[in-house]
């Protein structure tokens, strides 16, 4: 079974910046994609950034375009989401997301996510 675990959260001053890491291993089929989702408290779990594997094309979420940006190393099958300009909104339990090219289909992979709190 494909594990996905990230690391790097903690807690920031506002404006401050923080880089999250999240490998994905036992990967026997290739990434198709890895990305990172956030959920608040009493929020649904929301889009952040997403990188594909193949070309390395990125997208952002609305909200963190411009303060955040996503970087992947194929060979440690590892993403990265640095974030800076940290606001207290950007508080949440983020999620790396990994999507396995399963021949036929993709599967996704989640990790356990990583608590972030911005809070002077």
């Amino acid at each position: 079974h494909v594990q996905v675990v990230e690391s790097g959260g903690g807690l920031v001053q506002p404006g401050g910046s923080l880089r999250l890491s999240c490998a994905a291993s036992r990967c026997i089929f290739s990434i198709a994609a890895m990305g990172w989702f956030r959920q608040a408290p009493g929020k649904e779990r929301e889009f952040v950034a997403a990188i594909s594997w193949d070309g390395g094309s990125t997208n952002y979420a609305d909200s963190v375009k411009g303060r955040f940006t996503i970087s992947g190393d194929n060979a440690k099958n590892t993403v990265y989401l640095q974030m800076s300009g940290l606001k207290p909104e950007d508080t949440a339990v983020y999620y790396c997301n990994a999507r396995i090219s399963l021949l036929t289909y993709l599967k996704d992979y989640w990790g356990q996510g990583t608590q972030v709190t911005v809070s002077s």
